[in-house]
């Protein structure tokens, strides 16, 4: 049964909590009132939803918890992702999704750059569609994931137009992600590569970068200290919200690994078996 109290001019919400350790560690968090929610290996993994994630989202809107979907993906853009989640169940609408590709944009516009190299997913270049490609003097290099399309060429390429004064535009610097069960590398070691290679560093526009919780804090309307980011990464979901003044919920899917709780540098407010059990955290209207 779902509990109520009111606090001020707020009604606090909460659901019965597990019994033993989870639920000390939950009955620890301050009730939140919005929700950032990682999508790959949080909701779903392998284009399938992950146990009891279908419901739990739809729990949450039924509680009417104001919810968006932040992802580093570069490989779709918002459109694709909101038909895929739908067509695993999910109720998601594409203006509830951020993601690192529009981050990208949104900065190269405000910079003022207009010619850009990018290394992402050809699904993605939608994202991009205000700017000219060039591959002869980009101002800017993007990078994100490009699976096996990575080799010397390509990375010899970007170095090029890096030492010629374009700048590195990191859509997100995570190190890897998990595919089929097993851990594969993500932009991050490419990105790094081109650090060391340039002396220079890349600009981070995607989590954990604040800019990017920032941008979703605005569309929710609410305080940072309020909103609670869920994920599967201790690194980009968990630290990078801690540093934006957001609470880090770490759930145990995806890519996580034993042990992860302790890693990141910022220790997660909670730690959840997975999404099924995010009715148990409080909250509040």
């Amino acid at each position: 049964m779902v509990g109520r109290t009111f606090c001020g001019q707020r009604e606090v919400v909460t659901t019965p909590l597990p019994s033993g350790g989870a639920a000390r560690k939950l009955n620890a968090v301050k009730p939140f009132r919005a929700l950032l929610l990682d999508l790959d290996g949080t909701l779903y993994l392998d284009d399938q939803p992950l146990p009891g994630a279908v419901d739990a989202v739809a729990v949450l809107r039924g509680l009417g918890v104001p919810l968006r979907f932040t992802t580093n993906t570069t490989r779709f853009p918002r459109r694709i992702l909101a038909e895929r989640l739908r067509a695993m169940g999910f109720e998601v609408h594409a203006e509830e999704i951020l993601t690192a590709p529009a981050a990208a944009a949104t900065w190269l516009a405000e910079q003022g750059i207009r010619r850009v190299a990018l290394y992402l997913a050809e699904a993605s270049f939608e994202e991009f569609h205000a700017f000219t490609r060039d591959d002869q003097r980009p101002e800017a290099v993007v990078i994100g994931d490009l699976g096996s399309g990575w080799s010397y060429d390509a990375l010899n390429r970007a170095f090029r137009w890096l030492l010629a004064g374009a700048r590195m535009v990191a859509i997100q610097k995570n190190r890897y992600w998990r595919v089929a069960g097993d851990l594969m590398l993500d932009a991050g070691p490419f990105v790094a590569a081109l650090e060391y290679a340039t002396g220079t560093s890349a600009v981070v526009v995607g989590k954990p970068a604040p800019a990017f919780f920032e941008a979703a804090m605005r569309t929710l309307g609410v305080a940072a200290s309020e909103i609670a980011v869920v994920g599967d990464d201790v690194e980009t979901d968990v630290a990078g919200a801690v540093s934006a003044g957001c609470r880090g919920i770490l759930v145990r899917t995806g890519k996580y690994r034993p042990g992860d709780e302790r890693r990141g540098g910022r220790s997660p407010d909670a730690v959840l078996d997975s999404v099924a059990d995010l009715s148990t955290l409080p909250w509040r209207r």
